[in-house]
């Protein structure tokens, strides 16, 4: 089972550090950073700060908030479905795997729109770093295979 921090509420969006629960956070006044589905939360006023180049605000603000007082329920994840796995390299530790999303949101996003001039769901996102992590599972065995201990841009050629 993965240990979970209880202390633990969020991360910060900018610079991944953990907010915990009854801190103070900041949040964008800008209601499609702020809601329910993309829920952007900073630790500090220059994390938000760093978040408004890409995000192209014409009028933004930092507000204030206290995260909640009391943890509610987790649900708890089997480490299969974990957001960090555990692998072995040539029988060396267990290191851990980071299962974070590998795709720049805001780029993918972009270039649909003007490629395609469609909306992206958030969730494909996440399809996305699985599609990647597989590639990339190819590609560290390419190079595996080969004697390498260096991933190479034809090691993507299947």
């Amino acid at each position: 089972m993965e240990n979970i921090d209880p202390t633990l509420w969020r991360k910060c969006n900018s610079c991944k550090k953990n907010i915990a629960f009854a801190t103070k956070h900041y949040v964008c006044s800008v209601s499609t950073c702020n809601g329910q589905r993309t829920g952007y939360v900073f630790c500090s006023v220059s994390c938000f700060e760093v978040h408004l180049p890409a995000a192209r605000h014409k009028d933004a603000a930092a507000i204030e908030h206290i995260s909640p007082r009391n943890e509610p329920s987790r649900k708890i994840i089997p480490a299969a479905h974990s957001t960090v796995a555990s692998s072995t390299s040539f029988g060396g530790p267990k290191t851990p795997i980071p299962r974070d999303v590998l795709i720049i949101a805001s780029r993918l996003k972009e270039y649909i729109l003007a490629r395609g001039e469609m909306n992206t769901s958030g969730q494909v996102m996440e399809v996305l770093s699985e599609h990647i992590r597989r590639v990339c599972d190819k590609a560290i065995d390419q190079a595996r295979h080969e004697g390498r201990k260096t991933v190479l841009d034809r090691d993507f050629k299947f």
